[in-house]
């Protein structure tokens, strides 16, 4: 790891954490370097070690921050929670929930060496078969996922599965309505049929929020951890599989490669076989179809790059890529109408 002891690295004191591993971790860590390993789309994420070892720390993003995101202690407590299950996440090593130190609450987790698959490239690189192969793991992980009984594992309180849907709605339009800058076509429309649209839930699981492929660290083995846990709550699994599909659009919107152009390499399945393995392994899908869940995966993505863009014209964004973001949000309303009428 490049030494940047020098550099300011942007939200984080490396004195400071070095102290905080010290206290909490171990205390012959000695002096830390670090860099940004993910700045700003969502919580900030670093690699830091002392020339021995090795950790990630996670801290909220510099900035305009939406409501109830980027929950530091929540992250920490659901990868807790579900290390002893099937799914693979990294070992939470020490939460510090004071933001005096570095300006905002953090925590340290244990460095898992693996690829976040982002670009289509790197995937051609690997050839179908093994495209295919991760692709089928990503879809049973998240299969596994919906499998956890949240109450077994001690996040029966994480959330309201209750009315979860018409809550998502409510929320994703409180969310736009703080971060909107412009006025954005498609938006109104979009909100306005998800609200006449809401369904009746299916059974409560735990929602990771953000489930794709770079959010997966994977190695020659398969799938090493699940990471970025940040919007994980209790309510209806069928929002992560949407989610999903809708990456998948992205691919296909001019200027989405921002995001991802995963769903572009050879062997990736289509949105149908993605839907096709996971009903195969959690059981049959509503008969009312996905559309409704489609459109507020899209509305989602969108409220959340126009809050990227507003904190990028503020600013407080760090790393490339996040000038064009904006660009996606009207296209991403438009997806959602065309998939909610498509899908139901």
């Amino acid at each position: 790891m490049a030494d940047d002891r020098d550099q300011n690295l942007p939200g984080l004191d490396l004195d400071v954490v070095a102290a905080f591993l010290r206290a909490n971790v171990d205390p012959h860590i000695g002096a830390c370097t670090g860099h940004v390993v993910v700045g700003g789309k969502s919580n900030m994420t670093y690699l830091v070690g002392d020339g021995r070892r090795q950790w990630i720390v996670r801290r909220p993003p510099l900035g305009h921050v939406l409501e109830t995101a980027h929950d530091m202690g929540r992250e920490a407590r659901v990868m807790s929670a579900l290390a002893p299950t099937a799914v693979p996440v990294p070992q939470v090593l020490a939460v510090c929930t004071d933001s005096g130190p570095i300006g905002a609450p953090f925590y340290v987790m244990e460095y898992v060496p693996g690829t976040a698959f982002r670009d289509e490239s790197e995937l051609r690189e690997l050839g179908a078969a093994r495209t295919r192969k991760i692709a089928d793991e990503m879809i049973d992980v998240l299969a596994d996922l919906h499998a956890v009984d949240p109450s077994a594992v001690g996040l029966g309180e994480l959330g309201r599965p209750e009315g979860f849907l018409g809550r998502q709605v409510s929320r994703w339009t409180r969310q736009l309505e703080a971060s909107r800058s412009r006025e954005l076509a498609g938006a109104d429309e979009l909100r306005a049929a998800l609200a006449d649209r809401v369904p009746t839930e299916s059974a409560a699981r735990i929602v990771h929020g953000d489930y794709r492929l770079d959010n997966l660290l994977v190695d020659a083995s398969g799938v090493r951890a699940v990471i970025d846990w940040e919007m994980a709550t209790i309510g209806d699994p069928l929002t992560d599989l949407a989610l999903l599909v809708v990456y998948g659009r992205v691919a296909e919107i001019p200027g989405g490669e921002v995001i991802t152009t995963i769903s572009r390499a050879p062997g990736h399945p289509s949105a149908a076989q993605l839907v096709e393995r996971y009903a195969a392994r959690t059981g049959p899908l509503p008969p009312a179809g996905l559309g409704f869940y489609l459109g507020l995966a899209a509305f989602k993505l969108a409220v959340i790059l126009e809050g990227i863009h507003l904190r990028h014209s503020q600013g407080h964004t760090v790393g490339a890529g996040f000038d064009t973001v904006g660009a996606l949000v009207e296209p991403l309303f438009g997806e959602g109408i065309a998939l909610l009428k498509e899908w139901s």
